[in-house]
């Protein structure tokens, strides 16, 4: 049998693929994290499912929770939040279960910086202005970034920052970011996208720690930094500007 990592997306069922609908429905048994998902992706199970609320586990206990349903013979929803791509600990789950000679596949999901900016209606890659996004994270209690992936090396692209699992350093990632952006940065936190918590806080690098420590957020959201976030004056992309174009040449 198989264990399908899913991307439960920001936590609204209705957000759900509709092939990650079809995998919940065929799993009797899932795995999920509490923290994140809204209790209506869950309704998808079907009746009698064994629900393993994942939150308070060890990866040795979520493992072997996985390879005890495939010995058993069932398939396995394993829940993601947002899109197993980034952040999901996907790549040590998988170890593991290669491992254990248990197959498992992946199905795609929202991004939780996706529902974010489409909650505030705004395209984060907007011409001359910022053509490219950076997923990241900052680092506190958790495992060492990379040599190279600083915060700072990113910032002096002027690209459009994601910052994920950093909900607790505003403060820090605000004084990091302004030498390179400016203090009137535009910025916005998301947190609980698309569930009834549902949080958007808009600023800028000189006052979006002041609001984040007045909600007092903790978890489960994502930080957006970048001129495209607010911006108004700027050309039009060359695909759509109605200038001739030389016959066969590619587009972007």
């Amino acid at each position: 049998m198989t264990v399908h990592f899913i991307g439960a997306g920001p936590g609204a069922a209705d957000l759900l693929t509709l092939r990650a609908v079809r995998l919940l429905q065929a799993s009797p048994v899932c795995l999920y994290a509490g923290t994140y998902l809204d209790d209506a992706v869950l309704a998808h199970c079907p009746p009698g499912a064994k629900l393993v609320d994942t939150q308070h586990l060890d990866l040795d206990t979520i493992t072997a929770e996985l390879v005890a349903a495939h010995e058993a013979g069932h398939d396995v929803a394993r829940l993601c939040s947002g899109d197993p791509s980034v952040f999901s600990a996907v790549a040590e789950q998988a170890r593991r279960l290669d491992a254990a000679g248990v197959p498992w596949d992946v199905c795609p999901g929202v991004p939780a910086y996706a529902a974010a900016a489409a909650l505030i209606g705004r395209e984060l890659t907007v011409p001359e202005v910022a053509q490219s996004v950076v997923l990241t994270r900052t680092q506190r209690d958790s495992t060492r970034m990379p040599s190279g992936e600083q915060l700072e090396s990113f910032a002096a692209t002027g690209a459009t920052l994601v910052l994920h699992l950093s909900i607790r350093r505003v403060r820090e990632i605000a004084e990091r970011l302004t030498p390179f952006y400016g203090a009137d940065c535009p910025v916005v936190i998301g947190s609980r996208v698309s569930q009834p918590e549902e949080l958007v806080l808009r600023g800028t690098l000189a006052d979006i720690a002041e609001q984040a420590e007045r909600h007092a957020l903790k978890q489960a959201a994502v930080i957006i930094v970048g001129r495209a976030v607010n911006s108004r004056d700027f050309v039009e992309s060359h695909l759509y500007s109605g200038a001739p174009r030389t016959p066969g040449a590619a587009q972007d």
